[in-house]
């Protein structure tokens, strides 16, 4: 296992942090319209040499990079925090079964929202989904938390228990839903469940980047908890961590983080599992600098994805699960297959 020296831990932090800067300008700078170099920066200082530039970087493309680096930030960020709660490098955010929750919400409105409010106009319909898939997210946050209240403790197994049912569940009912969609609902909900980052409203965006920031921020704080909890739970709680409210808190940031994520960008694959497994073999386990560099890294990734997806075509957008679940999948492959060349050797 590679791991990177505490003498150099800096160096990488700061490398990655240049290289993120580096990632969004690049999303900034490239789009369907080209713009010189020139033209990109008097439009980032409002001094646009042509009006439709500003409208394009200001309304469009700075929006999008904000949000796909966000959102990267988040996915994985609660992927460390998961593995970490549940002491394995394999979990993924979507064991607990928020995304579930967020993708059922949204795919109600997409399948029914035209029965049942048909004549809804206005700009508020562009929030209807978004609002009904964060709802959707709450909803089985709740109900975990009851579960929990129900059992008389919160521990790994009752959590993984209740994500997998709760899964199982809103898989069948998504599957009903599917069934008796229309061909426009049913192109839609495919759609949305591949994955978007094309809602660059700036409320939606100012939305996600304050959850994530807030969340994000909270989990760095239980780090060194989080170092000392993977000693298990009798030494954890014998250095005075209340190791049942640990978890609490974890799991309420994550679903909190992963709703506001899921409910504006859908499902966005791989990025929650993969990047903090990486950041663990390049860097170590010690989550005061796994959570962060995790953070920049998902960011990182996504937005670069982003801009992989979007000049990948000229006729058309790859939607971004897609193409973060085919980019993650060999990948993973290939440092699974290298690590266990390493144990055995």
């Amino acid at each position: 296992m590679m791991v990177v020296y505490k003498s150099n831990q800096k160096i990488f932090f700061i490398s990655l942090l240049c290289f993120s800067v580096t990632a969004l300008f690049i999303s900034i700078a490239f789009g369907s319209v080209p713009l010189s170099l020139n033209d990109l920066l008097q439009a980032l200082l409002f001094t646009p040499s042509a009006p439709y530039h500003e409208t394009i970087v200001w309304d469009i493309r700075v929006p999008r990079a904000l949000l796909s680096f966000f959102a990267g930030a988040g996915l994985a960020t609660c992927g460390a925090a998961i593995q970490g709660v549940f002491r394995n490098p394999l979990a993924d955010p979507g064991l607990i079964g928020v995304s579930s929750g967020a993708a059922l919400g949204a795919i109600l409105i997409i399948v029914l929202g035209h029965s049942v409010l048909p004549n809804s106009q206005g700009d508020w319909q562009y929030y209807l989904l978004p609002t009904s898939a964060f709802a959707g997210a709450l909803l089985v946050l709740g109900l975990i938390l009851k579960v929990s209240l129900w059992t008389g403790n919160f521990s790994i197994i009752s959590i993984l228990l209740v994500g997998i049912a709760v899964n199982a569940v809103i898989g069948a009912v998504i599957g009903g839903l599917t069934l008796i969609s229309s061909n426009e609902a049913l192109r839609d909900l495919t759609f949305w469940t591949m994955g978007s980052l094309g809602m660059t409203e700036w409320p939606l965006v100012l939305i996600v980047m304050s959850v994530v920031t807030f969340t994000c921020l909270n989990m760095f704080k239980h780090a060194p908890a989080l170092n000392v909890y993977q000693l298990g739970d009798a030494d954890a709680e014998h250095t005075g961590i209340n190791v049942t409210q640990l978890r609490k808190q974890l799991f309420l940031y994550t679903a909190l983080c992963i709703g506001a994520v899921v409910s504006v960008c859908g499902i966005i694959g791989f990025v929650g599992f993969l990047v903090p497994h990486l950041m663990r073999i390049l860097t170590g386990a010690n989550h005061k600098t796994l959570l962060p560099l995790s953070a920049i890294a998902g960011g990182t990734i996504l937005t670069l994805c982003d801009v992989f997806a979007r000049q990948l075509f000229t006729s058309t957008e790859l939607p971004i699960g897609l193409l973060t679940s085919a980019i993650g999948g060999p990948i993973f492959l290939i440092v699974l297959v290298k690590f266990q060349h390493q144990r055995q050797s």
